[in-house]
């Protein structure tokens, strides 16, 4: 009886144990939904090109000229705030603004994150700067897709909202659900938004925001 007794006793510790850290994981976490997310950004393609033309490089052919325009241009590559994506249709270069907002944006991401008590994760870049040859070749295999986008001008990138990358994956609280990261990466886009730093439009098929710096 007494082995019993200590099995159960062992085992209702072991349990409100494990009770108390699920709710501690869940308190800790503050995230709230987000919701409208085509309401809020919607900033259609003409604006983002008025955007792109005034901040923006003039369109280059291919992928060899945006490599004689690096006085113009800075390039972007994996860091702590963000990775970039295999990219198949792009090249990683932005104009000096919108490699700043983009740091910004992966900054204030992980600082949000921070405030929450949540983990932290980089942000994964899945398109940035497209040649003509580039365009034209999208347009080839997606009929739909602009051939006037304002990736052509280095003002542009598209940050994924499906996915992400855990900074410490040994963080004693679990994942981050993807919904939840998401909405942390919609506030930060609406008050940047709202802040007058970008024009952002809410991509379904793609997975991504499409985001364009402003002058």
């Amino acid at each position: 009886m007494k082995k019993h007794g200590l099995f159960f006793a062992l085992l209702s510790l072991l349990l409100l144990s494990s009770c108390h850290k699920q709710q501690k994981i869940k308190r800790m976490f503050h995230i709230n939904d987000f919701h409208n997310f085509s309401r809020t950004f919607n900033d259609l393609n003409e604006k983002q090109l008025q955007a792109a033309h005034l901040i923006g490089i003039s369109p280059i052919a291919s992928r060899e000229e945006a490599e004689k325009k690096l006085d113009k241009l800075k390039e972007v590559k994996d860091c702590d705030l963000y990775n970039v994506d295999s990219l198949t249709n792009s090249v990683p270069f932005l104009v000096n603004k919108a490699a700043c907002l983009l740091d910004t944006i992966g900054t204030n991401f992980q600082d949000s994150l921070g405030k929450k008590n949540a983990p932290k994760y980089k942000l994964i870049i899945t398109s940035i700067l497209r040649t003509h040859d580039d365009i034209k070749k999208l347009h080839q295999k997606n009929g739909n897709s602009t051939l006037n986008s304002a990736h052509l001008f280095g003002t542009t990138v598209d940050v994924a909202y499906t996915r992400y990358e855990k900074l410490d994956p040994e963080h004693e609280l679990t994942d981050v659900p993807e919904d939840k990261l998401k909405a942390v990466l919609a506030e930060v886009l609406r008050d940047l938004q709202k802040g007058g730093k970008c024009y952002v439009r809410y991509e379904v098929k793609q997975g991504c925001f499409h985001i364009t710096a402003r002058p």
